[in-house]
């Protein structure tokens, strides 16, 4: 599973660069917000391949921070951020993601790890053995729920309301099967979780891979090409 996530992180970073590209030639803090997620969720993927070959705390640390708690929060808010029209409310969203953010690096910094890391195997995958090593208390537990639940709530709902739409409107078709896409892309990573539970215990290597893989290819179809048939208002949806 190692080479999995050497590939994930390879495609992750080779997205992030895509999405922050895209920023600095058009702008949008949606953007800046996918490319943060984005950057979140190669950290995570990158964290898999080393505790694959070496087992560090720190290491251990980043790799929830980053994969179990923060991608999906700031993947989700980079499509609220673009959907919400009401003034000041995707801001104040994006402002207390920030301090609980904080908050969720401090509990991660602070988290002692128990002796039960001097067994870890590098052999196995670290998504099965991460409970036993990582002391996580009450609002750290709560926390990853919220986060989880916010973003994959965000990004999936967001993606799929942006491709009813443009099938709405019955313009842009490349954007909607990107939207598509996306939204696939992130369920992946979120049904990992249930598949382990049931005995697949590779299946969140498997799932991130296929999740940043099926995100990257909805994004270069929803922003390549024009379709003259958009109208101003639906050509400001989400692409």
């Amino acid at each position: 599973m190692k080479i999995i996530s050497l590939v994930s992180t390879l495609i992750t970073f080779a997205f992030t660069y895509a999405v922050f590209r895209r920023y600095q030639r058009k702008g949008g803090a949606h953007l800046a917000h996918w490319a943060f997620g984005l950057f979140l969720y190669g950290l995570g993927t990158m964290s898999e391949f080393i505790l694959g070959l070496t087992f560090n705390g720190w290491v251990l640390k980043i790799w929830y921070l980053t994969g179990a708690m923060l991608t999906a929060a700031w993947l989700g808010q980079g499509s609220l951020v673009l959907l919400i029209r009401k003034k000041n409310l995707a801001p104040g969203l994006s402002y207390a993601l920030g301090l609980v953010s904080a908050v969720a690096l401090i509990l991660l910094l602070a988290a002692p790890l128990t002796g039960a890391a001097g067994g870890f195997n590098i052999n196995q995958p670290v998504s099965t053995q991460y409970r036993e090593i990582l002391s996580r208390n009450g609002l750290t537990i709560a926390l990853t729920i919220l986060l989880n639940i916010y973003g994959t709530f965000g990004l999936f709902g967001g993606a799929l309301y942006s491709a009813f739409l443009f099938w709405r409107k019955q313009v842009l078709a490349g954007r909607m099967f990107g939207n598509i896409l996306i939204a696939a892309g992130a369920l992946a990573p979120a049904m990992a979780g249930t598949l382990i539970r049931l005995g697949l215990v590779d299946a969140l290597y498997i799932s991130e891979l296929i999740g940043s893989l099926l995100m990257f290819a909805g994004f270069i179809l929803a922003t390549s090409g024009k379709d003259t048939r958009a109208t101003p208002a639906a050509s400001s949806q989400p692409a």
